[in-house]
């Protein structure tokens, strides 16, 4: 199996994790063609063997977060 990973067509910040609502960095094509999933960064990595396993296409643009500054708090 095959999964393509593709560039053309980018998330937008009205993109929307289906687990948690926080903004979706990964875009899943289901194989069955039952429809889409989003996923934010963090649930992303979670389930991301499990999603490659799935895909028919997968769109990541979780690279986008390299650089970010760190969550409120900062660093302790």
């Amino acid at each position: 199996m095959t999964t393509a990973v593709a560039q053309e067509a980018a998330l937008s910040a009205a993109d929307r994790c289906d687990r948690c609502g926080a903004q979706a960095y990964l875009r899943v094509e289901l194989l069955n063609g039952s429809g889409q999933l989003h996923f934010c960064a963090h649930h992303a990595r979670e389930h991301g063997a499990a999603l490659r396993d799935v895909a028919r296409v997968l769109i990541d643009e979780t690279g986008k977060l390299a650089g970010t500054p760190a969550a409120a708090g900062g660093e302790r």
